[in-house]
């Protein structure tokens, strides 16, 4: 494929996967001064930059028969409806339904919804595009028993950058209690059934960052320094999330640069499990079990963990130790010594 089509490619996808989330970000700065929910849109930025790689491939690749179409247009679709949603939460804010425990944004559970149907709709489209074409635009899970292995390898280590944390504080007590709680357990048990009603989401980040812009990095800078980047420019990603969603403005500037390094360590392991695997599903529940883990670690077991985290300029250092330490060394894994393959 020429050099003019790829760069083509790269500027749609930018466009769509950074400009979408950032012109959001306007929103969200708006929301925070109002103090209006914005639970609505962690969930629908995930989905950019798959549909980022969609329109570009859509735009670009126009001939292919092996394209699975009604896939990416459904996926397109509920990418679409997600931004509707998103866009509504901030013009008609304080719409709230009492649930057990509290009450909850009238527009996270239209998200939650649209997610759930877009679930559907996509699995059906892809297991009717056949094998053929998941093959052709890396959508067919493969290498089973690659994947479980780097999935455990994950857990493991997720949890040992837990306990390590905890012991920093001097509360690593408090983190063996909490995985000895029945509520810790219940949660990491539903967690298959809420990937399967949520796998869209994680998919959405991982079909753009790990299958279609890490290998274009890796031809450009090479396989170390290609992945290095990447983590870098999945992280700035999230500054809209990390200013207005996850902290206060105020500590946004120690979220991003904590968001950064977390991207990086993490970016440079899930890079070796699709380089290893070549299944982009392995990314995807690695992906999953990153954020998922998060409720049960802190002890909170709900998606308001995420919301509103205390951070200091002294975690930094525990995310630089932790993250280099038990993510960043498969950095000198064989898989970054090889040519990467290009999609």
């Amino acid at each position: 494929m020429g050099s003019k089509t790829e760069k083509r490619q790269l500027m749609i996808f930018a466009v769509i996967a950074y400009g979408i989330p950032y012109l959001m970000g306007i929103l969200m700065w708006y929301g925070s001064v109002k103090q209006i929910n914005l639970s609505a849109f962690p969930n629908a930025q995930m989905l950019y930059p798959a549909m980022g790689v969609m329109f570009a491939f859509l735009l670009t690749r126009r001939e292919d028969a092996d394209m699975p179409r009604a896939f990416y247009r459904g996926y397109i679709l509920i990418t679409l409806i997600s931004i509707v949603v998103t866009i509504l939460s901030v013009i008609f804010p304080d719409k709230e339904i009492a649930m057990p425990g509290g009450t909850v944004s009238v527009w996270l559970l239209g998200i939650q919804f649209i997610l759930i149907i877009g679930n559907i709709l996509c699995l059906v489209c892809l297991l009717a595009a056949g094998k053929k074409k998941r093959a052709a635009y890396g959508l067919r899970w493969k290498k089973g028993k690659a994947t479980v292995c780097c999935i455990l390898i994950f857990l493991g280590l997720y949890f040992l950058r837990a306990a390590i944390g905890y012991a920093s504080m001097g509360q690593l007590t408090a983190f063996l209690d909490i995985m000895k709680s029945p509520a810790a357990w219940i949660t990491i048990g539903t967690l298959p059934l809420n990937f399967v009603l949520g796998y869209i989401a994680f998919f959405g980040e991982e079909y753009g960052w790990r299958y279609y812009l890490q290998p274009v990095l890796q031809k450009r800078f090479g396989a170390r320094k290609g992945v290095l980047i990447l983590g870098a420019v999945w992280g700035i990603w999230h500054l809209p999330l990390d200013f207005f969603f996850y902290v206060t403005p105020d500590k946004g500037v120690i979220m991003t640069i904590n968001q950064i390094i977390t991207c990086v360590g993490i970016g440079i392991f899930m890079g070796y499990v699709y380089m290893k695997t070549e299944n982009i599903w392995a990314p995807v529940i690695v992906h999953f079990l990153n954020n998922n883990l998060a409720l049960v670690i802190s002890g909170e077991f709900s998606a308001d963990a995420l919301m509103n985290q205390s951070v200091t300029w002294g975690d930094i250092p525990i995310a630089l130790l932790t993250n280099g330490l038990l993510f960043g060394l498969f950095l000198f894994a064989k898989q970054y010594r090889e040519k990467p393959a290009v999609q």
